[in-house]
């Protein structure tokens, strides 16, 4: 049940960070990619401070009463870590949040969309790969899921007939990918140290100073609040949803979760960017991209089987029957 309830998380998610394309491509026509990052990444701090103190609030409360039922040793506790614990945390994963945004917002600008689609999803190859280095290990399951993803991701997002070449907006995304792979393993890491929430604003308020020094540094000379203003509607979807909501969502989501499978129910994000685009712009699939969404859907359902153990449970059953068939 607890890994079904996360999964869920992971799931809606990605269902946010979907509808979030649309947001952020009108953003991106008044502001440069340093300053969306800035105004999105501090405004999800900032919605995120009033969850803290309810949630606050609401663990002493429970602490009280159990105390006074005589039930606090049964109360699950949640991992607080140490001050060093989270400001640690909270610089390396704001560090990998704005430099995966960044380099996806640059290369967007002369990389063709489907392309970048495919290979910002690459992560989905490189969290596995650097979790070997790490010593996580590998299922049957998880590969099989990582294949078919990666064959979904290319009919879902090349379009057929269009050469896969690397120029110099791929190549920023491929970067792009890279920095989000170490983004799921550092909050798989730190997440078992940190209370999630607390992780995830942490994160915001030093994605948004690292983002706000860049902005000052880059951006000095084109900002204009009348810019920022006209962003406006596409920097509160993104700082609120996609950033307050869907990244604490995940950091809370991916909490007992294997990071692969964790990455792979994430990567499920293009396809809710589809289908998005199917009711919000009236697109409409075609049977390649249909394909592509189906295996992505299976890929994510092997991920979370170990075929092993279904294998030993299907030739116990066999087992059974023709013993009860023996006997009969």
């Amino acid at each position: 049940m607890f890994q079904l309830r996360q999964s869920f998380l992971l799931f809606l998610t990605a269902t946010i960070w979907g509808s979030g394309f649309v947001a952020q491509s009108v953003g991106m026509d008044h502001v440069t990619p340093f300053t969306y990052t800035f105004f999105r990444t501090f405004l999800g701090a900032i919605v995120l401070l009033p969850v803290i103190f309810f949630l606050r609030a609401r663990q002493a409360k429970l602490q009280v009463k159990a105390k006074a039922n005589g039930t606090e040793s049964s109360m699950p506790s949640q991992p607080q870590g140490t001050r060093k614990d989270m400001i640690l945390g909270s610089i390396c994963c704001g560090l990998c949040l704005v430099g995966g945004e960044s380099f996806q917002q640059f290369g967007l600008v002369t990389a063709d969309v489907g392309k970048a689609g495919f290979i910002t999803s690459m992560y989905i190859i490189f969290v596995p790969i650097f979790g070997l280095v790490l010593g996580k290990k590998l299922n049957v399951g998880i590969v099989i899921g990582v294949v078919l993803s990666v064959i979904g991701l290319y009919l879902l997002c090349i379009k057929a007939g269009t050469d896969f070449t690397i120029e110099r907006g791929d190549l920023l995304i491929f970067i792009c990918a890279i920095v989000f792979a170490f983004h799921i393993l550092t909050i798989d890491y730190f997440v078992r140290k940190c209370d999630g929430v607390l992780l995830s604003c942490g994160q915001f308020f030093a994605a948004s100073l690292i983002a706000f020094i860049l902005m000052l540094i880059f951006d000095y000379d084109v900002f204009s609040w009348d810019k920022v203003f006209a962003a406006g509607l596409a920097i509160l979807w993104s700082g609120i949803m996609s950033n307050g909501v869907a990244y604490t969502l995940q950091v809370v989501g991916q909490r007992g979760m294997n990071p692969t499978i964790a990455t792979l129910i994430l990567s499920l994000e293009s396809v809710m960017a589809v289908v998005f685009g199917a009711l919000l712009l009236h697109e409409r699939l075609s049977l390649r991209e249909g394909v592509g969404c189906l295996l992505i859907l299976v890929a994510v359902i092997i991920a979370q089987i170990n075929i092993k153990t279904l294998f030993k449970l299907l030739s116990q059953r066999k087992e059974k029957a023709a013993k009860a068939a023996k006997a009969a």
